[in-house]
C-alpha cells in the first residue's frame, strides 16, 4: 500500500457506482488491491485477498449475501467474518483467524468511495447532487500517467486555457487574466470569479466572457463552476482522482447543468474526454513528476493564485503523495 496518512485518512474514489453490478470487481487504490462487491445491505471493500491460499476475492462471487471466494468457496459476510468453509466437517467451528481485510466504504453521488484507515471521516457535500435543479452527468475513467496533485493543479490551472485548449475554452488573442483572490474561510478553500473569454461558450456561436470559480473540496477533489450571465446558467464540473500506484492515477468527474445543453450524456461525456486529451500529454510530460510544495522552486504569476493555494493546502494537511 502506498503510504501516505492523510490520503488513507480520507474518502477516495474507487470506481463508479455503475461498474459494481451483480459479480465482485477489482480495482487497485493506493497500491493495494481491493474486492468491491454489492449486495442486500449495500456495497462493500476487502482487501482482495482469500486468507486461506491467497485467492483474489473478487474473482468469486456474491451469494446469500456473502462474499464466495473462488478458490475453495470459502465465505464471508460484509464484516469480513469467514461464516462457512465447505471442507469443515458438520459441527466443526470455524477458525477465528478466518477473516477478509475490509474497508469503510460508502456510496454517493454516483461513485464508490473507501477509506483505508477505516475512518468514518465527514463527507464532503455536492449540491448540485442534492437535488433537481441539476442534470448530472458520470464521466471517466481517464487512467493518467502522473501523480494525482499534478492532475488536481491541471484542473485548478486557468491560464492554460487559452493555450492548450484554444479554440475550445479560450482563445490566442485572450489569453489575459486579471487579478484575483483565493478565499479561505468557514471550511472552503475558493476563488473569486475569475473572467474567461471563450470562443463559443453556449452553442450560440457567439464568443462571450464567462466567469469561473474554482474551489479545493479535498486533497484529490476539486471542482469548478462555470458561470454565464447573460443567460444566468451554470456548469460545474467536480474532479476527483483514484491513485493507482506511485505514477498512476484515474480521474473521475460529474459534469452538472442547470440548463438544457441540447447534447446527449454521450456527447457531454466525449467532449469533455476530447478536453482531456488535451491536457493528458503535458500532465504527463511535467517536470519535477511531484507537485513542489515549495513555492520557490517554480516561478508563479499572480493568475497561479488557486494553484498556490492548493500547494499550500496540500503542505498544511502533509500530503505526501505526488508532492516534493
Amino acid at each position: 500500500m502506498i503510504r501516505d496518512e492523510v490520503l488513507q485518512q480520507d474518502w477516495i474514489v474507487a470506481c463508479r457506482s455503475e461498474d459494481v453490478k451483480e459479480k465482485p470487481i477489482q480495482v487497485i487504490l493506493m497500491g493495494e488491491r481491493l474486492a468491491i462487491f454489492r449486495n442486500s445491505e449495500g456495497v462493500h471493500a476487502f482487501k482482495d485477498l482469500c486468507i486461506h491460499r491467497g485467492a483474489a476475492l473478487s474473482l468469486g462471487e456474491v451469494k446469500n449475501d456473502c462474499l464466495v471466494c473462488p478458490y475453495h468457496a470459502w465465505e464471508y459476510n460484509d464484516k469480513g467474518d469467514c461464516v462457512k468453509i465447505p471442507q469443515l466437517p458438520e459441527g466443526r467451528a470455524i477458525p477465528k483467524k478466518a477473516k477478509a481485510a475490509s474497508y469503510a466504504c460508502v456510496e454517493k453521488y454516483g461513485f464508490i468511495w473507501v477509506n483505508l484507515a477505516n475512518n468514518q471521516p465527514e463527507f464532503f457535500r455536492y449540491e448540485e447532487m442534492e437535488g433537481t435543479e441539476f442534470h448530472n452527468v458520470i464521466w471517466g475513467p481517464q487512467e493518467v500517467q502522473a501523480k494525482p496533485p499534478r492532475i488536481v493543479e491541471n484542473f485548478l490551472d486557468v491560464g492554460h486555457l487559452a493555450v492548450v485548449h484554444q479554440g475550445y475554452l479560450g482563445s490566442e488573442e485572450h489569453r489575459e487574466i486579471g487579478d484575483y483572490a483565493v478565499h479561505w474561510e468557514d471550511g472552503r478553500i475558493y476563488s473569486d470569479e475569475i473572467a474567461i473569454y471563450q470562443p463559443d461558450p453556449d452553442g450560440s456561436g457567439v464568443p462571450k466572457y464567462v466567469y469561473y470559480t474554482y474551489e479545493i473540496i479535498r486533497p484529490l477533489t476539486v471542482k469548478f463552476t462555470k458561470k454565464d450571465r447573460e443567460n444566468d446558467t451554470l456548469m460545474t464540473i467536480l474532479l476527483t482522482v483514484r491513485p493507482v500506484t506511485e505514477t498512476t492515477s484515474i480521474a473521475y468527474g460529474i459534469l452538472s447543468f442547470n440548463y438544457d445543453t441540447g447534447l446527449t450524456d454521450q456527447q457531454l461525456i466525449e467532449f469533455q474526454d476530447e478536453i482531456f486529451s488535451q491536457d493528458k500529454p503535458v500532465v504527463e510530460n511535467q517536470k519535477p513528476e511531484e507537485l513542489p510544495l515549495d513555492l520557490q522552486v517554480e516561478l508563479s504569476l499572480i493568475s497561479d493564485r488557486v494553484s498556490i493555494a492548493y500547494r499550500q493546502y496540500l503542505k498544511k494537511l502533509g500530503v505526501t503523495l505526488g508532492t516534493s
